[in-house]
C-alpha cells in the first residue's frame, strides 16, 4: 500500500500540500458523480431481495459497498484537501476498499460456480469460521480468568448432543421417506455415523481429559500428548469422500461382501478337505 501512496500522491513545491494529476481528478469526478447514486440504488434494490429471504446477492452487496468506499475517496481527492494527513488516510481506506472489491469479485464468481456445482450455505460457513475467532479473542484477551484449553474443551463438547440429535432425526426421517433412493440413504447414514465415530473416538477422550484435569487441577507436564488422538482427525475426515461420492458406498459394501463370501468359500473347502481325509485313510 505504501507504493500506492508514492505513485498517487505527490507534493507541491512547498512540500506541504498534496497534488494529484488533472486527468486522475477528472476521471474521479466522472466516476463518483455517476457511480455514487447508481451504486446506492443498486444496494437498496439488492437489499430488498435479501429481505425476501433471497440471500444470493449478499456477495454483490458487499462488492458494491467496497466500490462505494472507493468512490467516497474519489470525492475527497476531487475536493483537493490541503491536509496531507487526510490524503494519506483516504489512500489507506481506498486501498482497503480496492482489495476488498477484488476479494468479493472472487466470491461472486465462486458463489455462481457453486450454485451449479453444489449448494453453498455460505452464511453457515461464515458463522462457523467467525465464531472460533471470536472465542479465541475472548479467551486470550478478555476472559483471562478462563484458561484457553478449558474454553476450547467446552466449545468442542457442544457438538456432541447435536451430532446425536442429527443422527437420530435423520434415521427417523429416512425410515418414513419413500422418495429417497436406498443408495442415498446409505450415504447419508454412513456420513453421519462416520462423523459421530470420529468425534467419539478422537475428540471426546481428549475433551474429557482436559475437563477432568481442570476440575482436579492436576495438569501433567506432557499434556500436549493428549492432543495426539485429535491429530488423526484429518485422516478420518478423508473417509468422508467415500460417502460423498455416488456409488462408492455400494462398491465398498460389495467389496466387503465379496471378501466375506471368498473367506467363507475357502473355509468351506478346507472343511470339506478335512472331512474327506479320514475316508481316504480308511479305504486304504
Amino acid at each position: 500500500m505504501e507504493d500506492w501512496y508514492d505513485i498517487s500522491i505527490e507534493n507541491d513545491t512547498d512540500g506541504l500540500e498534496p497534488y494529484l494529476p488533472t486527468t486522475f481528478l477528472v476521471t474521479s469526478c466522472i466516476v463518483s458523480s455517476i457511480g455514487l447514486p447508481l451504486t446506492l440504488l443498486a444496494i437498496y434494490a439488492l437489499y430488498s431481495l435479501v429481505q425476501e429471504n433471497n440471500v444470493a446477492p449478499v456477495y454483490v452487496i458487499n462488492l458494491l459497498i467496497s466500490d462505494l468506499i472507493q468512490m467516497c475517496c474519489f470525492v475527497i481527492w476531487v475536493a483537493e484537501p490541503k491536509n496531507l494527513i487526510m490524503f494519506v488516510v483516504s489512500g489507506i481506506i481506498y486501498s482497503i476498499g480496492l482489495m476488498a472489491s477484488v476479494g468479493f469479485m472472487v466470491c461472486v464468481a465462486m458463489e455462481r460456480y457453486l450454485v451449479i456445482a453444489c449448494p453453498l450455505w455460505y452464511l453457515v460457513c461464515f458463522t462457523v469460521w467467525v465464531l472460533p475467532l471470536i472465542l479465541g479473542f475472548l479467551s486470550y484477551f478478555i476472559l483471562k480468568f478462563l484458561q484457553p484449553h478449558i474454553l476450547l474443551s467446552i466449545y468442542l463438547l457442544v457438538p456432541f448432543p447435536l451430532l446425536i440429535f442429527f443422527l437420530a432425526g435423520t434415521l427417523k426421517a429416512l425410515s418414513s421417506s419413500i422418495s429417497v433412493p436406498l443408495e442415498e440413504k446409505r450415504r447419508i447414514v454412513g456420513t453421519l455415523v462416520l462423523v459421530l465415530l470420529n468425534y467419539m473416538l478422537l475428540f471426546l477422550p481428549t475433551i474429557i481429559w482436559f475437563i477432568s484435569a481442570a476440575i482436579t487441577q492436576n495438569y501433567p507436564s506432557d499434556r500436549i500428548l493428549q492432543l495426539i488422538a485429535v491429530q488423526f482427525s484429518p485422516l478420518m475426515d478423508l473417509v468422508l469422500y467415500i460417502f460423498m461420492k455416488k456409488g462408492a458406498v455400494d462398491k465398498l459394501l460389495a467389496c466387503l461382501c465379496l471378501c466375506r463370501m471368498t473367506t467363507e468359500q475357502e473355509q468351506g473347502q478346507m472343511f470339506t478337505a478335512d472331512s474327506n481325509t479320514p475316508q481316504m485313510v480308511s479305504s486304504m
